[in-house]
């Protein structure tokens, strides 16, 4: 007998790739007398691995976390799919998280869990009804996909940086969502690894057909694993473009943050921005 999904609040239908998915429209958020949005405007749209890019305390993380309902937005919308995200109750956001799902820095798996209890965790909470064998053969396929198979019964102390964030992922696509927030995803690990990471973004979009959100101040890789980036600066969006037009702009907030990276870039790639 197949196990059947509840249906969800949300009203949620397959996408044609390039249409608009998601949209941010007139975002202001403020944490007491700090600003973080004055007037945000962004677009995402379905298939695409879309960057924010942007200094450190610029509210790169906020904007996903309003999207998923960890946080709220003090005005303006987020529309999902055309439904308006804003009014959502707290249980009503538990539907979005299984079409959109993040990938924190830092991982945050449950140190007192298992591997498998980490990724089964999701499964759990949103299908309580899936037969233990289903789950199981779930938390394997994912484990499979980020290639680290066989490694359930590890606990997240035993392994490296990299490891935590690849099973930070098959956690995240668990419930197979549409979209991957992806929170400061190479923060605080060796370039090898990074790369790894890099690639990983871009092969998830390939294996799933998934919309990406990856936030980020690396600026190596925000220009390898982009379709888009949008550049996040003085409490807004200031431009959004291809890599090869953000690599080229003019816009001083843009050229001030490539400028002040140069050496890092140079580095990495060879070239100047």
């Amino acid at each position: 007998m197949l196990f059947r999904r509840p249906t969800p609040r949300l009203r949620f239908r397959p996408p044609t790739p390039g249409e608009e998915l998601i949209r941010f429209e007139h975002l202001q958020k403020s944490f007491g007398p700090k600003r973080v949005y004055d007037d945000l405007l962004l677009s995402v749209f379905a298939g695409e691995t879309l960057t924010v890019m942007g200094g450190s305390g610029t509210g790169k993380s906020v904007l996903l976390k309003c999207l998923i309902g960890l946080m709220r937005p003090d005005a303006g919308r987020i529309l999902f799919e055309g439904q308006d995200l804003t009014g959502f109750r707290e249980e009503d956001y538990i539907d979005v998280r299984r079409h959109v799902a993040m990938v924190f820095q830092g991982s945050a798996l449950f140190d007192s869990l298992t591997v498998g209890e980490n990724i089964a965790y999701p499964l759990r909470e949103h299908f309580p009804d899936m037969p233990p064998a289903e789950l199981q053969a779930r938390v394997a396929e994912k484990l499979r996909l980020v290639d680290l198979p066989g490694i359930e019964d590890m606990k997240p102390a035993d392994l490296s940086g990299g490891m935590k964030r690849r099973v930070g992922l098959a956690r995240a696509i668990a419930t197979d969502p549409e979209v991957i927030l992806w929170d400061e995803p190479t923060t605080g690990l060796d370039p090898v690894t990074t790369e790894n990471i890099n690639q990983m973004i871009r092969s998830m979009q390939k294996k799933l057909g998934c919309t990406s959100i990856v936030v980020t101040h690396d600026m190596m890789s925000a220009f390898t694993v982009s379709d888009r980036i949008a550049m996040l600066a003085n409490r807004r969006i200031v431009q959004v473009g291809t890599p090869a037009e953000m690599r080229l702009s003019t816009l001083p907030e843009v050229r001030a943050f490539l400028d002040a990276r140069r050496g890092e870039f140079a580095a990495r790639e060879g070239v100047s921005p």
